[in-house]
């Protein structure tokens, strides 16, 4: 029996070796996985073939808002994924129980984005279907159950990290593990900007997919990825989510405005986005710019542009051993963020990310490092924080924004993983 077989399959010393490369042997994946075997077997018949699969979220390290404009970005795969077990279908339709989620019950003969269905996860399942349609790559129905980490709302991108869950489904069931981590990135951005209709670059996807510490460039529609050294713990320093508690889920307008107004700074200059236009050029014409795209638009992209510049910064600290120069670029991006971006928040009074900053630079005390962490305006703070300051860090951040707001990550090494499959 499959169910049987997976289950002793995670208590055997293969299994156990496997869940703690991707977990750490307290990681508690055995456990996790034998109740997501149970949940299958309560919802579907045993089945003649069962794969399970998992997908990581994304920590967005440095580079704020610039992938739409074909920036660069350094992000890394998080401790934190999506989990999946699932089985082929012979027809086209798709059966899913997803965690805190109604069940799922939709047909994929029909790949068609429908605004009814936006922002579901019905959305997503059907987007990447039809992303991997647009690119002549297999897709069928399957079953399926799920269980996802990466809490939403977190900035750690759960919208990314189930739809790459997806295309490893859709992959492991019917394309025999062929997708290349920069064609998965695709078919979920896809599916996030065509079905679930929001608009994001491809940084999430790519992080995700590709697992690890990365560099990426967007200046090309092949993105050029390097990976990085990426032991913040071998530095003294403990990477940090802070949830402030707030919900960025009504601000679509919010963030969409962001690549809207820096494409229109471009546009004012020939270009279709901000890397079209060298950064000498758009000074030059920075008169000309403020009075067609407004005040705002020359902020975003003085942001845009500085923030390509410590990219670079950063990455070439890391490799070369200098932990103060990539916490010094991670500060100026928050500062920038703040300052240009302007996406800390949206009202005149409630603004938990600013407070979240304005705390936690008084607790580091001009040690490590803070920052917004993805796209902004609600939701969470990245910092690094000094291993022998981290009691204080975290009680200091749980008397504003309640226990359990603080979440310490580790880098992931792998992208999505198939941890089983008979």
């Amino acid at each position: 029996m499959r169910i049987d077989a997976a289950k002793e399959w995670l208590a055997s010393a293969q299994g156990r070796a496997r869940l703690s490369s991707l977990y750490g042997p307290g990681g508690g994946g055995a456990e996790r996985y034998a109740a997501l075997l149970e949940e299958y077997r309560r919802h579907f018949p045993e089945p003649a073939r069962l794969v399970m699969a998992c997908a990581p979220g994304r920590a967005e390290i440095l580079g704020n808002h610039t992938d739409h404009n074909h920036g660069k970005v350094l992000a890394a795969a998080v401790s934190l994924d999506a989990a999946a077990v699932f089985s082929p279908r012979e027809d086209l339709r798709v059966r899913l129980f997803s965690e805190g989620y109604p069940p799922l019950s939709l047909d994929l003969s029909s790949l068609s984005a429908d605004p009814a269905e936006a922002a579901t996860t019905a959305s997503l399942v059907r987007g990447v279907a039809a992303g991997l349609k647009l690119r002549g790559r297999p897709y069928g129905g399957f079953d399926a159950v799920v269980s996802s980490r990466v809490f939403s709302g977190s900035g750690l991108s759960s919208s990314a990290s189930f739809e790459v869950l997806m295309c490893a489904v859709q992959d492991a069931l019917y394309g025999g593990n062929s997708l290349d981590p920069v064609t998965r990135a695709q078919v979920g951005q896809h599916a996030e900007n065509a079905h679930f209709m929001k608009p994001s670059g491809l940084m999430d996807q790519m992080a995700s997919s590709f697992g690890g510490f990365i560099a990426i460039d967007f200046r090309n529609p092949q993105p050029l990825v390097e990976s990085l050294p990426s032991s913040f713990s071998g530095a003294g320093h403990a990477m940090v989510i802070v949830d402030t508690g707030s919900s960025h889920g009504d601000l679509t307008d919010a963030y969409s405005s962001i690549p809207l107004e820096m494409k229109a700074a471009a546009g004012t200059m020939g270009g279709r986005v901000l890397r079209d236009v060298p950064y000498a050029v758009f000074l030059e014409n920075l008169p000309e710019v403020r009075a067609k795209a407004g005040d705002r638009a020359c902020q975003r992209a003085m942001h845009f542009y500085q923030e390509n510049r410590r990219v670079d910064l950063a990455a070439a600290a890391l490799k070369a051993g200098d932990f103060e120069g990539f916490l010094a670029a991670v500060n100026a991006s928050g500062l920038s963020s703040w300052t240009l971006l302007q996406n800390i928040s949206v009202g005149a009074r409630e603004q938990p990310l600013a407070l979240a900053l304005a705390r936690a630079q008084e607790l580091l005390q001009g040690k490590g490092a803070c920052r917004v962490h993805g796209g902004g305006f609600a939701g969470t703070t990245l910092n690094f924080v000094p291993r022998g300051t981290l009691p204080g860090f975290v009680l200091g951040m749980e008397a504003i924004f309640g226990a359990g707001c603080c979440h310490e990550l580790d880098v992931r090494s792998e992208g999505p993983a198939v941890l089983f499959s008979a």
